[in-house]
């Protein structure tokens, strides 16, 4: 793989759970995933991670304990990291496509 260049097609899909696959890019310091939900994915717990991302295809909602956000496609993901921002990600549409930038 080039150093400037991330070619997905080359990367096998890992699936770390029911209704989740991925494909990870680990590059200094950063993680670029292409991540893949089914209506079948159920985060076990709320994430409190940082999310960095773009909405490629399908249609996902996000709940913020409670407030429920809605994301299509071309929509632009910023969700900080801490408990204030606990989420959990579901769905709405057969598959939804993500690109994901977070750190290593």
């Amino acid at each position: 793989m080039d150093e400037h260049k991330v070619d997905f097609a080359a990367l096998d899909w890992q699936s770390p759970g029911p209704g989740v696959r991925q494909k990870v890019y680990e590059g200094p310091g950063r993680l670029l995933r292409l991540v893949e939900f089914s209506r079948e994915f159920r985060e076990p717990d709320w994430c409190r991670k940082g999310h960095l991302g773009y909405v490629v295809e399908g249609d996902l909602e996000i709940d913020f304990a409670g407030t429920k956000v809605s994301y299509g496609p071309g929509d632009g993901i910023c969700i900080p990291a801490g408990e204030a921002h606990r989420h959990k990600a579901a769905a709405l549409s057969r598959t939804v496509r993500l690109i994901l930038v977070e750190e290593a």
